[in-house]
């Protein structure tokens, strides 16, 4: 399956744009909407590039979460799944407890595990706190 709209957007709006490699807080240099892969100091792109990263990477990320997740879920269940494992990765997203609720079928549980995910090294962010009530929310939307 490709990647939703809806995730799309989530990410597009939690990612903000820029078009010049900077360093994130986690410490990666970063390009476009939240893309880290082979980016480097200087690096600039346009906004046809950032949308077509984007793409690309949320499409390899949904075929890696599709694989991952056992369970039936809504369209708007995956959406807010994509965005948070986008933020996260697909490593941290294998081995959390978050992966381990769901597949049991504890669905319900989801939202209060994705607002624990709000700390990079060691601090909270505010930005994350917002992202994830934001996915939290679009998880729990009928």
């Amino acid at each position: 399956m490709s990647a939703p709209e809806d995730a799309l957007a989530l990410i597009r709006s939690s990612e903000g744009l820029s078009l010049k490699a900077y360093l994130c807080p986690a410490g990666k240099w970063t390009i476009g909407y939240g893309h880290t892969e082979g980016v480097t100091s200087g690096m600039v792109i346009d906004a046809a590039a950032a949308e077509t990263l984007l793409a690309a990477d949320v499409a390899a990320l949904a075929r890696n979460v599709d694989k991952l997740v056992t369970v039936t879920l809504t369209p708007n269940q995956r959406s807010a799944l994509l965005s948070f494992v986008y933020n996260i990765g697909v490593q941290a997203f294998s081995r959390s407890r978050l992966l381990q609720l769901l597949n049991s079928g504890d669905t319900a549980a989801v939202p209060a595990e994705l607002k624990r995910w709000v700390y990079t090294r060691g601090r909270v962010l505010n930005g994350l706190v917002i992202r994830r009530a934001r996915e939290a929310a679009l998880w729990s939307k009928a």
